[in-house]
């Protein structure tokens, strides 16, 4: 599976920015589906995730609430909605696609096909 994250870019505090992740396949609709991001000088941390029918997501503690994953399998793609966002959001987002336990599922240890990332910067 190949991944492509698009829709990254420059918001001011406070605004939205939805990006998205397509895939090259059909057998999207098989894999578990997650945000991963990466601020800069640290390392890389789990933001959502949503199983292969959408049925069930989980999110970062720091994104509750102003984050929502969703995605459509008939068009192979994964959404980030990100509102209310922060200076601290401010990071290289990439999306990422797996099999994971539920007990691992926030791991990126877990997932094997890996887009290539968008930048998304919040100003204050």
């Amino acid at each position: 599976v190949q991944l492509q994250a698009s829709g990254g870019g420059l918001v001011q505090a406070g605004g939205s920015l939805r990006i998205t992740c397509a895939a090259s396949e059909g057998t999207f609709s098989g894999y578990t589906m997650a945000w991963f991001r990466q601020p800069p000088g640290k390392e890389r941390e789990f933001v959502a995730v949503i199983r292969e029918s959408g049925g069930r997501t989980y999110y970062g503690d720091s994104v509750k609430g102003r984050f929502t994953i969703s995605r459509d399998n008939a068009k192979t793609t994964m959404y980030l909605q990100m509102d209310n966002l922060k200076p601290e959001d401010t990071a290289v987002y990439y999306c990422a696609a797996g099999r994971p336990i539920l007990s691992a599922i926030r791991s990126d240890e877990m997932y094997y096909y890996w887009g290539q990332g968008t930048q998304v910067t919040v100003s204050s």
